[in-house]
């Protein structure tokens, strides 16, 4: 599997932190190596972030982009391949094929209004359905067909804490 880098547009830190929270840690379980938040600088996003890492594991780097389309330039100017998640697209199961496994792919995410320059910038433009749905929905359903899956429980053994499955209840166990 390539590299996965989410780009989170638009972020508005007195609307946005519960769904670019639940972007973030999709992102992570689904194995995202960066997560990218892009508009306001919400420290408290990051933190929480970060928090679940540490004490969950993982290895996902977290952190503010302040010029979105500076690093989608850069990213796919070096060989990266641009994704973006939009109702408009063109069907997420017939796209995700094309895609080269052996390339860095960043995912960008909307949040407020996408400007035109990302729909042209993107190699993709890509849909889960042509209708207006959730982001958290579409990147989910993207990165699990993308991935065959969820990340496996081995790249998250650096954290405090570990989740045993259990049927009833739940099984929490502190890692020594």
């Amino acid at each position: 599997m390539s590299s996965i880098t989410i780009l989170r547009l638009s972020h508005r830190a007195g609307r946005d932190p519960r769904m670019s929270t639940h972007l973030g840690l999709t992102a992570r379980v689904y194995g995202a190596s960066a997560f990218l938040l892009c508009g306001d600088n919400d420290q408290a996003i990051l933190d929480s972030l970060n928090d679940v890492k540490e004490r969950f594991g993982g290895e996902m780097e977290v952190r503010h982009e302040s010029s979105p389309l500076g690093f989608l330039r850069n990213f796919i100017a070096e060989g990266g391949i641009a994704v973006h998640l939009t109702m408009y697209g063109l069907s997420y199961q017939e796209v995700i094929p094309e895609l080269a496994s052996d390339k860095p792919i960043v995912i960008v995410v909307g949040g407020a209004k996408v400007g035109r320059e990302y729909f042209e910038m993107c190699q993709y433009n890509v849909a889960v359905g042509n209708q207006p749905h959730s982001e958290v929905a579409a990147l989910a359903a993207f990165l699990e067909r993308l991935n065959d899956g969820v990340s496996p429980p081995e790249d998250f053994t650096s954290g405090k804490f570990t989740i045993h499955p259990s049927e009833r209840g739940k099984d929490l166990r502190e890692d020594a």
